[in-house]
C-alpha cells in the first residue's frame, strides 16, 4: 500500500477474538454514530456524563502538583536569606550571601536533567505496563528520593536529590495529559489536558504561600520544612490510585477488549451497552484507521510520513512556554531583588503573580477556550507576551528610580496573565491531541523532552543574564526573551493547525491529506467515508 493512502479495514485486522468478531460495517457504523455523539455533546452535558473520569483526570494531574511546587521552591530560595546563607557565598558586589551563577545553573537544570530520562524512559514503560502502574511505582520512587535533598548537607547532594527527583516528576508530566486524553470525551478532552498546567500553578501558589511564611525564619527550618512537605502527595496519592481505571485507548492497544469495555462502563455514568460498544468500536476503528496510515508504535515512527508533522507541532507548542520568556518574567522573585525590591516586596508579588496565573487560567477556560479557536489563542498571546518583554526591557534603563522597577515587577505580573490565557494551557493541552493515538504517551514525552532540553539552555543561560556578577543585564533581558518570543508567534501563524472540535479520526485524515495549517478550521470531511480516505 502507498504510505499516506488510506484503504478499507479488514476484519482480520481487528483485535478482537473470532468467536466474537463483528462485521466491518457494523463497527464502521458504530464508531461512526460515536464520533457524531461527540460533536453533539457540550461541556455541561459531558461533566455530567464522565463524573467519574473527571475525578480520576483531577486525580491523577494532582501528582504534577509536586513538581510545580518544588521547581518554583528551588528557583526562588536562591533569593531566600537562610538557604543562600547555607549554601551560598558572601557576595561583595551585592552585599549579601547568593549562589554562584554556576551553582544556579547546576540546580535549576538537575531536575530537568533527569526530568529529561524519566520522560524518555516512560514512552516505553507505559506502553509496556499501563498508565496507572507506572505511575504508582513513580510516586513510590519519589518518596525515597525526598530523603537526599531534604538532608542535603552541600550543593553537590542537593543537585543528585534534584536530579533524581526529576524522573518520576516526567513520569508525571507526561502521564496526566496522556491519560486524561484518553478517558474523556473531545468536549472536555482541551480542559482536562490543561489541568496539568492548572496543577504547576496549585504547586506553586503552596510554594509561594510556604515560601512568604518562612521568609523571615531565621533558622535552617526555614528551608527544610518547604522541602519536607513534598512527602505529602506519596503518601495521599499512592493508595487512591489503586482504583483508577487504565485508559481503554490502551487496552484496546494492547489486544484486551473484554478489559477496555469494562474501563468504559467504569468512566462513565448509567452508560447503556449499544453507547458502550459504539465507543468501543470507535476506539477499534481509529486504532486499525492509523494501523492502516502505517502508523506504527515506536520513538522512530514519531519521526517518519505525515507523523513528523505532527511531531514538529506538538514539540515546538511547549517548547514555546520556553522560549516566551518563561525563565524570566515567570515566578521571578530573583529578577525582582536585582531590581532593589525588598525581599518581603519580593515574595508579596510573587504570590501575587502566581494568583494571576491562576485567575488567567479559569478566563482561559471559561472564555477563552470555548469562544477562539486554540489556533489563534497561541499565536496572539505569544504576540502579546513579545510586546510586554520589549517594554520591561526599555524600562531598564530608569530603574534606579523605584516606580519604574515596580512597573517592570508589575509588567511580568500582566505577561503571567497573558501566558496563562493562552500559551501555558495549550503548551500542555495541543500535544495530548495532536499526536496519533497509538503514539500518542510517545509524542507527548518527545514534547516535553523538547520542552526540558530548551527548559535546560534557558536555565543556564538566566542566572547570567540576571546575577551581579555576570552579565548583569537585569530588564534588558526582556530584549532576549522578546526576541525568540517574536519568532515562535511567527512559526504558530503559519504552522499551527485549528484542532478544536476534531476528533482523533478526522485528525488522522487531516494530517494524512497534509492539509495546511491555516486550512485546518475550514475543511470539510467525513472519515468514515472510504472515498474520503482514499
Amino acid at each position: 500500500m502507498e504510505k499516506g493512502a488510506v484503504s478499507t479495514l479488514h476484519e482480520e485486522s481487528l483485535p478482537i477474538e473470532a468467536g466474537e468478531k463483528a462485521g466491518i460495517n457494523e463497527i464502521a457504523d458504530n464508531a461512526k454514530n460515536a464520533a457524531e455523539h461527540e460533536h453533539e455533546l457540550t461541556p455541561m452535558q459531558a461533566v455530567r456524563k464522565y463524573p467519574k473520569a473527571i475525578f480520576w483526570c483531577l486525580l491523577i494531574s494532582a501528582c504534577v502538583i509536586m513538581e510545580g511546587y518544588d521547581t518554583s521552591l528551588l528557583g526562588n530560595f536562591y533569593a531566600y536569606p537562610e538557604f543562600a546563607k547555607r549554601y551560598g557565598k558572601f557576595n561583595e558586589v551585592s552585599g549579601n550571601y547568593q549562589l554562584t551563577a554556576p551553582w544556579q545553573a547546576g540546580l535549576s537544570n538537575a531536575s530537568g536533567v533527569g526530568s529529561f530520562f524519566g520522560t524518555l524512559l516512560n514512552g516505553y514503560l507505559v506502553h509496556r505496563f499501563g498508565h496507572l502502574r507506572v505511575i504508582s511505582g513513580a510516586l513510590f520512587f519519589l518518596s525515597c528520593f525526598v530523603f537526599i535533598v531534604f538532608f542535603a548537607p552541600n550543593t553537590t547532594v542537593l543537585l543528585v536529590g534534584e536530579l533524581l527527583c526529576g524522573f518520576p516528576w516526567g513520569i508525571f508530566a507526561t502521564t496526566a495529559p496522556a491519560y486524561a486524553s484518553e478517558v474523556l470525551p473531545m468536549a472536555l478532552r482541551t480542559y482536562l489536558t490543561s489541568w496539568t498546567n492548572m496543577c504547576f500553578i496549585i504547586g506553586q501558589l503552596i510554594a509561594s504561600g510556604v515560601l512568604a511564611g518562612l521568609v523571615n525564619n531565621t533558622t535552617q527550618w526555614s528551608y527544610r520544612i518547604p522541602f519536607a512537605l513534598q512527602w505529602f502527595w506519596p503518601v495521599v496519592l499512592g493508595p487512591i490510585l489503586y482504583f483508577a481505571p487504565e485508559t481503554p485507548w490502551h487496552l484496546v492497544r494492547v489486544g484486551k477488549i473484554e478489559e477496555a469495555k469494562q474501563s468504559l462502563r467504569a468512566l462513565r455514568t448509567n452508560p447503556t451497552e449499544e453507547e458502550l460498544q459504539e465507543s468501543l468500536n470507535l476506539i477499534i476503528y481509529t486504532n486499525n484507521l492509523e494501523e492502516q496510515l502505517e502508523v506504527g508504535t515506536s520513538y522512530w515512527d514519531c519521526f517518519k510520513g505525515f507523523e513528523l508533522r505532527r511531531t514538529e507541532i506538538s514539540c515546538m507548542c511547549m517548547v514555546g512556554q520556553v522560549l516566551c520568556g518563561i525563565s524570566f518574567a515567570y515566578n521571578s522573585t530573583y529578577f525582582f531583588q536585582q531590581i532593589g525590591l525588598t525581599p518581603t516586596q519580593t515574595y508579596h508579588l510573587n504570590v501575587g503573580g502566581t494568583g494571576m496565573a491562576l485567575f488567567g487560567t479559569l478566563v482561559c477556560w471559561f472564555f477563552i477556550m470555548p469562544n477562539f479557536g486554540y489556533r489563534t489563542t497561541y499565536w496572539v498571546g505569544m504576540g502579546g507576551m513579545c510586546a510586554i518583554l520589549v517594554l520591561i526591557g526599555g524600562l531598564n534603563a530608569r530603574t534606579s528610580e523605584h516606580s519604574f522597577a515596580m512597573a517592570q515587577a508589575v509588567l511580568t505580573l500582566v505577561w503571567t496573565l497573558i501566558f496563562q490565557l493562552s500559551v501555558g494551557q495549550l503548551g500542555w493541552a495541543l500535544p495530548a491531541e495532536l499526536g496519533s493515538t497509538r503514539l500518542r504517551q510517545k509524542t507527548i514525552c518527545l514534547a516535553r523532552n523538547s520542552y526540558a532540553i530548551t527548559g535546560v539552555v534557558s536555565g543556564v543561560l538566566q542566572p547570567y543574564f540576571m546575577n551581579p556578577s555576570e552579565w548583569n543585564l537585569k530588564g534588558y533581558t526582556g530584549f532576549v526573551w522578546g526576541g525568540t518570543c517574536f519568532l515562535m508567534t511567527v512559526w504558530a501563524y503559519f504552522r499551527l493547525p485549528e484542532s478544536k472540535g476534531r476528533t482523533y479520526e478526522e485528525l488522522d485524515v487531516l494530517f494524512a491529506r497534509r492539509v495546511p495549517a491555516r486550512k485546518f478550521a475550514n475543511y470539510k470531511i467525513d472519515a468514515f467515508n472510504d472515498d474520503t480516505l482514499a
